[in-house]
């Protein structure tokens, strides 16, 4: 899982129910969906996609290294021919950086034995992370990333399969031709996100099989012709982008028509560097507490977050920060409920200030059943894990999963 794994957890049990959901130790979980249809590159929350290989009844490293060193020899001989890329990584036990580099040349050694040449990829910490992954080729065809996941007195062992694509998320979030840090700088990860907790559980018409597409083809888009994704504070147009990958129809609007222009000039860029041939888009400067925005079918935002603060704001500017921001926001919620019919279900990130590391919220929050909305609770994750924030962040983002009354 990412960062904070709460807010992972969530995003797939938002999207695959929470049935299908069992957390493994604090960084990673077991999902039980046929892998053919997991749409890992949508999720926002993921870092590794892994297969189980197996479930070893110890947490004793040495004999794990035993089992390893009986069984790498054989499983090596199976991969296509060519130097062979092996990197381990793990989770919840501790098991330090010198140790996965002591048992990865032993196995390096063994599987020499078999006339297999082997090029270990050094541990800086227990665990690689995704661009040691990508760039050392550890999920092409003669690459091994082995992942140990501490399950109690078991150990977890898996093969990583995908990671997430670094270099598409950098490029769709320092290469857009416009931004604006005035706005903020909404991660794409985390537009996903916002987006998958919008939408819901996927229905099964929409769940397509990776595995019958060959190798190095483009994935097509799903058949989501009947979901439009509303962004009322659309900013610079992140959560547009996010959506429109996803295959979702679009409706972005902000007070500000310069933000609408960037989003459009955005919006240009993604679906020429994308090569998307079906997207459709409306864009129009408006107000959200007041504007009318006609066909929708969910609404997934980064409100306006007021004031950015580099430094501990006094009090008294804190405050009518916060009173401004909680205005804005209930008058645009309540916009939005005269709108809607009940079952709409909607995803924002509303901020959040940390202040000596504690968090104030806008006080809207107690009072949305009075404003026509019921707030999601999730079986894998309390409220108080939903905060998207950094260290020493003042301004953090939580993430409100509401369905209408």
């Amino acid at each position: 899982m990412g960062r904070q794994p709460a807010i992972g957890l969530t995003e797939l049990e938002s999207l695959y129910g929470a049935n299908k959901v069992k957390p493994l130790g604090s960084q990673a979980v077991l999902l039980d969906v046929d892998p053919c249809l997991l749409a890992f590159d949508r999720l926002g929350g993921c870092i590794k996609f892994c297969k189980v290989l197996t479930e070893l009844d110890t947490a004793n490293w040495s004999k794990i290294e035993t089992f390893l060193l009986e069984v790498s020899p054989e499983h090596s001989t199976r991969l296509p021919a060519g130097k062979m890329r092996l990197g381990l990584s793990v989770y919840d036990m501790k098991i330090s950086a010198k140790q996965l580099e002591a048992t990865a040349l032993r196995l390096k050694s063994v599987i020499k034995e078999t006339g297999r040449s082997v090029r270990v990829v050094p541990n800086k910490e227990p665990s690689l992370n995704s661009a040691q992954v990508v760039h050392n080729q550890l999920t092409g065809p003669t690459g091994w990333e082995l992942i140990f996941i501490g399950n109690g007195s078991k150990t977890v062992l898996a093969q990583t399969v995908k990671v997430q694509n670094i270099a598409s998320y950098a490029m769709r979030d320092r290469d857009r031709p416009k931004r604006d840090a005035r706005v903020g700088m909404l991660p794409p990860k985390l537009a996903q996100i916002i987006i998958n907790l919008a939408v819901g559980e996927l229905p099964d018409e929409a769940k397509q099989s990776i595995c019958e597409i060959p190798a190095g083809e483009p994935v097509p888009l799903p058949d989501f012709s009947n979901i439009r994704v509303l962004d009322p504070f659309c900013g610079t147009g992140v959560i547009l982008q996010e959506a429109l990958l996803m295959g979702y129809k679009v409706c972005g609007t902000d007070l500000e028509s310069r933000m609408i222009e960037y989003s459009k000039i955005n919006l240009a860029w993604l679906t020429s560097g994308y090569h998307l041939t079906a997207t459709d888009s409306r864009l129009e400067a408006a107000d959200a507490t007041t504007n009318k925005w006609g066909d929708f079918t969910t609404v997934a935002s980064e409100t306006y977050l007021g004031r950015p603060f580099t430094s501990l704001p006094s009090e008294g500017i804190l405050q009518q920060t916060i009173n401004e921001v909680n205005t804005i926001t209930k008058k645009f919620l309540q916009n939005l409920a005269a709108q809607t019919k009940p079952g709409l279900r909607s995803c924002f990130a509303l901020p959040v200030w940390n202040i000596n590391d504690r968090f104030r919220h806008l006080p809207l929050l107690d009072h949305l059943t009075d404003m026509g909305y019921n707030r999601v609770s999730f079986v894998h994750a309390a409220e108080t894990d939903l905060i998207y924030h950094r260290p020493g962040q003042i301004v953090g983002r939580e993430l409100v999963t509401l369905i209408r009354k």
